[in-house]
C-alpha cells in the first residue's frame, strides 16, 4: 500500500521504524499484526440460517481453512520478511495465513490469539445469511451474551495477556502475528495503552495488517 499524501509505501514506513529501532538499541519491535486471508467458508453465501444453524456454521468456520488458490500479498510478505518471531492463532485459517506470508519461518501457534466468540441471539422464527448473523452476534456479545462460549470479559482478559505477550516477544526483535479481525481490533487499544503506537494501519479486510512501534 502507498500513502497518497507522502508517496511512501508501507515498506518505506517500516524501514523508518526499523531505523529508529536501530538508533535506540533498547527499543523493541516492531510488532506486525495481520488478519487471515479469505476463508473457504463464505459468510456471504446462502442459504439463510436460523440461529441454531448459524451456531453450527460458526463452529465449522472456526475449524476451516483458507479458500484455495490464494497467495499472500507481496506487500505483506515484504513487510514481515526477516521477522525474528512469527506467531499465529492456532485456527487453521490463521496458521495458513502465516505460512503463506512467512514460508521460511517456524510458526508458533497459540489459542491465546483465537477470534472473539460470535454467539447468535436466540431468536426463533427468523433466518439470515451468515454475514448478517455475524453482525447480530457481535452486537449481542458486546452486551454480554455468550451462549456456551467465551464472554466479553474473558476475551478482554485474553487480549490483555496477548498484548503483554507480544510486547515480551518484541524484546527479541521484529514480531509478526497472523490472527483475526475482531481480536486484532481488541489488541490495538491495549498495545496503545502500553506505549505502542500504530504506525501503519492497513484496515480490517482479509490479509490486512497493522504495524506498531514502541513510543520512546
Amino acid at each position: 500500500m502507498t500513502d497518497s499524501k507522502s508517496g511512501q509505501t508501507d515498506s518505506d514506513h517500516l524501514q523508518e521504524v526499523l531505523q529508529i529501532s536501530e538508533k535506540d538499541g533498547e527499543r523493541p519491535g516492531p510488532i506486525i499484526v495481520s488478519r487471515h486471508g479469505k476463508p473457504a467458508l463464505d459468510r456471504n453465501a446462502g442459504p439463510r440460517l436460523d440461529w441454531r444453524a448459524y451456531k453450527d456454521w460458526w463452529a465449522r468456520y472456526e475449524i476451516g481453512s483458507l479458500a484455495e488458490g490464494q497467495a499472500a500479498p507481496e506487500a505483506l510478505k515484504e513487510i514481515v520478511k526477516d521477522s525474528d518471531v512469527v506467531l499465529s492463532s492456532s485456527r487453521p485459517r490463521a496458521f495458513e495465513t502465516a505460512t503463506l506470508a512467512a514460508p521460511w519461518a517456524t510458526i508458533e501457534q497459540s489459542e491465546m490469539f483465537y477470534e472473539a466468540n460470535l454467539p447468535p441471539p436466540r431468536w426463533d422464527g427468523v433466518k439470515f445469511l451468515p454475514k448478517t448473523w455475524n453482525i447480530l452476534a457481535r452486537a449481542a456479545w458486546l452486551r454480554g451474551h455468550k451462549l456456551d462460549g467465551e464472554g466479553i470479559r474473558d476475551a478482554e482478559a485474553r487480549a490483555d495477556a496477548a498484548a503483554d505477550y507480544l510486547i515480551k516477544r518484541a524484546e527479541e526483535g521484529k514480531v509478526y502475528l497472523a490472527a483475526h479481525g475482531w481480536f486484532n481490533r481488541m489488541l490495538r487499544p491495549r498495545l496503545r495503552a502500553r506505549g505502542w503506537r500504530c504506525r501503519i494501519d492497513g484496515g480490517d479486510s482479509y490479509w490486512s495488517y497493522r504495524v506498531y512501534e514502541r513510543v520512546k
